[in-house]
């Protein structure tokens, strides 16, 4: 755990960016990498001409550009008065790390999340007039492979195939083992990029009587889950009984295990409970 909040620590940057506006000049990081779910800093300072500046003074972040931008947080500088006051209904995620009256802009974002992955834009307003840096800093946020979910889709006519959901920064790679040998190179795995660093892999024609392993890798570690088809009993249903299901199970034990399983349902009839009949193989 030290080791990643040492990770989380630390500030990665390629180069300083610098912009000069009438003899004010904003200095940024050009890029930032942070770790999902740790605090992030991104650093903006300012210098200025010789004259005073004791006016009051409003501190802006945005993120994004021209129509997409958004404000992510904004605080007044009063005169005479230290630290920068938020706006209401500030984003307790974001607070000003620096003090305004000592030339420090800097951003604080808790609790980072892959959604805050983006550019940044550090900007102050002093006696009517604004002062941006226009380079701005970018933001990346990583984390490990997530599995969101391994699921079974289609049907004995159209065929299975196991459908494995990952997210992670950077982009995880999927990779299918059945059961002990790896499905890479087959064609059988078609994979799908999707936004929110999410990726769809699909296994097609799965068989029942075996279990499928979506393995999930990046730089910041590994992840796997696995889905077991087990072919359901014939069935048959009484007069005016309710159709079998099949149901998904999950179960976490180091790795997540997936279960697919053909059931008979208990019915209530009457106030009292009935067992469908089952059919025999033939």
């Amino acid at each position: 755990m030290e080791l990643w909040m040492l990770v989380a620590a630390v500030l990665f940057s390629s180069a300083s960016a610098l912009a000069v506006d009438d003899g004010w000049a904003l200095v940024v990081q050009a890029e930032i990498r942070g770790m999902e779910g740790y605090p992030m800093v991104l650093p903006c300072s300012f210098s200025h001409p010789l004259h005073s500046h004791h006016d009051s003074l409003q501190v802006s972040w945005r993120r994004g550009h021209g129509a997409d931008s958004a404000v992510v947080f904004h605080c007044v500088s009063l005169s005479g008065v230290e630290g920068c006051e938020p706006a209401l209904h500030q984003d307790q995620r974001y607070r000003l790390e620096g003090n305004p009256r000592e030339h420090d802009l800097s951003l604080r974002i808790n609790g980072a999340t892959l959604q805050d992955s983006g550019r940044y834009y550090c900007q102050m307003e002093i006696q009517g007039k604004e002062h941006s840096n226009k380079m701005g800093t970018r933001v990346r946020v990583e984390a490990p492979p997530k599995i969101l979910s391994v699921t079974l889709e289609g049907s004995s006519e159209s065929g299975f195939s196991a459908v494995c959901r990952v997210q992670g920064s950077p982009l995880p790679d999927v990779q299918w083992l059945e059961p002990d040998v790896w499905l890479q190179g087959s064609g059988a795995a078609a994979l799908i990029e999707v936004p929110n660093y999410h990726t769809i892999s699909r296994l097609q024609d799965v068989q029942p009587q075996t279990h499928y392993t979506c393995t999930a890798t990046n730089t910041l570690g590994r992840e796997q889950a696995t889905l077991y088809f087990l072919k359901p009993r014939p069935f048959c249903a009484q007069a005016g009984s309710l159709e079998p299901l099949t149901l998904l199970l999950s179960v976490t034990l180091g790795s997540k295990v997936t279960l697919v399983l053909g059931v008979g349902l208990w019915m209530v009839r009457r106030g009292t409970l009935q067992r469908p009949q089952w059919c025999r193989w033939r």
